[in-house]
């Protein structure tokens, strides 16, 4: 996902590492990853390092073409991961326009749910269990669609979809 970008001046379309739609590592179902080694802890790094680069909320490894079970976040409280993540329970019920780094001007209303559970090893190696409703539950959901093969789109109400003019520095102006 994505966040307003006003008045910066890089573009996520700059961006080659982001693998854009169409690219068959989107819609296949990422593997687990059995250790959390030196490589890992790289990749984690690798995706905070892009994910802020392009201004994005999230980022899950097929994304940049790795099919691994693995997304980062950062709702403006810092970059966090999440290795192996699994939903435990979700409720309620919201509806807001979301964007992908995948499909750069493309954006839509995407119902999820309000809250969720998730677990799965966070960063530092721990096991974690993240309650999480509004924003950063969406967030999750959106980063653990990827991991399933699936693309905001396909959630998408199509009467919403809309191209999203890009500002003079290229930046979407969206979530």
């Amino acid at each position: 996902m994505t966040k307003s970008a006003a008045g910066e001046h890089h573009s996520d379309m700059d961006n080659g590492e982001i693998v854009r739609y169409g690219n068959p590592v989107l819609r296949k179902k990422a593997e687990e990853i059995e250790e959390l080694d030196d490589g890992v802890r790289a990749l984690i790094h690798r995706m905070y390092a892009i994910m802020a680069d392009a201004r994005g909320l999230g980022l899950a490894g097929p994304q940049i073409g790795i099919s691994k079970r693995i997304l980062t976040y950062d709702i403006g409280e810092g970059p966090h991961a999440l290795i192996n993540p699994k939903m435990l329970r979700s409720s309620g019920e919201q509806v807001a326009v979301e964007g992908c780094l995948s499909i750069p001007g493309l954006q839509g209303d995407v119902p999820r749910a309000e809250r969720i559970t998730v677990a799965g090893i966070d960063e530092n190696g721990e096991k974690v269990k993240i309650k999480a409703e509004g924003l950063l539950a969406r967030v999750l959901q959106h980063e653990l669609d990827h991991l399933e093969g699936t693309i905001f789109v396909d959630r998408a109400d199509p009467d919403t979809l809309e191209t999203v003019p890009l500002d003079e520095q290229g930046a979407e102006s969206r979530e």
